[in-house]
């Protein structure tokens, strides 16, 4: 029988941080622009907290893809947005 040799960690807390953390999420019941949504969301956490220290790294189907497609359309919209809000808040409700 084979012994096991077992070594003390002085420092277990410390041992936990600094080892590679995983969190596997598992989403149904989206839809397709939800999961966009979500996927840029996550990377928009990933690229504030980089300047902190942790290093992100999402994987999913078409990431690239969808991140560039969000980043090009964020802007778009965004100017879009403002510019109907401007509009719309300078209407007067009739009353009958």
């Amino acid at each position: 029988m084979e012994k096991i040799i077992r070594t003390l960690d002085n420092s277990p807390i410390i041992t936990y941080i600094y080892r590679m953390k995983e969190v596997h999420i598992k989403v149904s019941n989206i839809s397709p622009k939800q999961w966009a949504n979500l996927l840029l969301e996550l990377n928009l956490v990933k690229s504030a907290w980089k300047r902190f220290g942790p290093q992100l790294n999402i994987r999913a189907k078409n990431f690239d893809k969808i991140i560039k497609w969000g980043q090009k359309n964020g802007e778009d919209n965004d100017s879009a947005d403002t510019f109907v809000q401007r509009n719309t808040s300078k209407r007067k409700i009739r009353s009958s």
